[in-house]
């Protein structure tokens, strides 16, 4: 049996995975990697929610390079069927998480 992805984001959440993504379009070509704004509003969600929380505060005020490797990254490495990042890959503004 398939993992389902989980979906469930607060308001506040959301509201802040919006906003990242309209950063995000207003400095790159969706268009050019196939994507669209649901397309990574969808991918930041999936990735939050799904084994690597995000610190979205920290991500939406990044430095531009930072900002875009992240969200770039997040889109090229997500598991669209599980929500889960492939290939190691660990975004900067990934949440810190207590051991």
């Amino acid at each position: 049996m398939t993992k389902q992805i989980n979906w469930n984001s607060t308001k506040s959440d959301l509201d802040r995975i919006t906003k990242i993504m309209l950063r995000a379009a207003s400095m790159l070509s969706f268009e050019e990697r196939g994507l669209t704004r649901l397309d990574v509003s969808m991918d930041l969600t999936a990735c939050h929610l799904n084994g690597c929380p995000l610190d979205l505060d920290g991500l939406l005020n990044a430095e531009r390079f930072d900002f875009v490797h992240d969200v770039t990254g997040i889109c090229r490495h997500i598991d669209r069927t599980t929500g889960e990042l492939r290939d190691c890959f660990l975004p900067r503004y990934a949440a810190k998480v207590a051991a």
